[in-house]
């Protein structure tokens, strides 16, 4: 197998140092660039990368308002999200924008390895029952059922039909449902709501 080549994106460099310490411990022989922005790492890294490791809270452009650049750039490569704050929201709107998962940096050092390894031989890690739970107790019941009904194809107005809905009420779900996610059109929240488990 190929020795892999890494991209570690974070403002810190003494955390980039440290994790690039443990990293290379752990995966003999991996390549390990470093970058300490968003912009350093598009105009200097190599486009045959594995695997990037993004902080999700960058000083300037951060991480979160990245991806879409990142992945504009290396649409194969997986971004991996870092950060030290793991809220709910943060995650899935990581995950809305591309990232393929999310490793605390309060996690130990094995801990991160193990994500790593599981990314580079193509099994994404999935996030923990705790945020689908919350997730699914942040929207409503009704909301959860237009969630289902987007996934299938319908238009507005025949969901409004099949639910016996006004227009005005399911477009006003949709709205919720999208802001919610962290996406501006449906695809996206079909997309999203998949990756997060939501919806088969």
């Amino acid at each position: 197998m190929t020795a892999p080549r890494l991209l570690l994106i974070d403002d810190h460099a003494m955390f980039r140092t440290g994790l690039s310490l443990v990293i290379s411990s752990a995966i003999p022989g991996a390549l390990i660039l470093e970058a300490g922005s968003l912009d350093e790492a598009t105009s200097s890294a190599p486009d045959d990368l594995d695997l990037v490791l993004l902080d999700i809270r960058l000083t300037g452009l951060s991480g979160l308002e990245g991806l879409a650049l990142l992945k504009r750039k290396w649409p194969l490569v997986p971004v991996l999200m870092l950060s030290s704050q793991d809220e709910p929201e943060t995650v899935r709107l990581a995950l809305a924008r591309g990232a393929i998962g999310f490793v605390s940096k309060a996690e130990t050092g094995d801990k991160i390895v193990a994500t790593i390894h599981a990314v580079l031989k193509g099994n994404f890690p999935k996030l923990g029952a705790s945020i689908e739970n919350m997730t699914q107790k942040c929207l409503t019941a009704r909301q959860c059922e237009v969630l289902d009904l987007l996934h299938q194809g319908l238009s507005n107005k025949l969901i409004a039909r099949k639910l016996t809905l006004s227009d005005n009420t399911v477009r006003r779900h949709v709205q919720d449902i999208l802001q919610f996610l962290g996406v501006v059109s449906r695809a996206e929240a079909v997309f999203a709501a998949r990756q997060q488990g939501l919806i088969d």
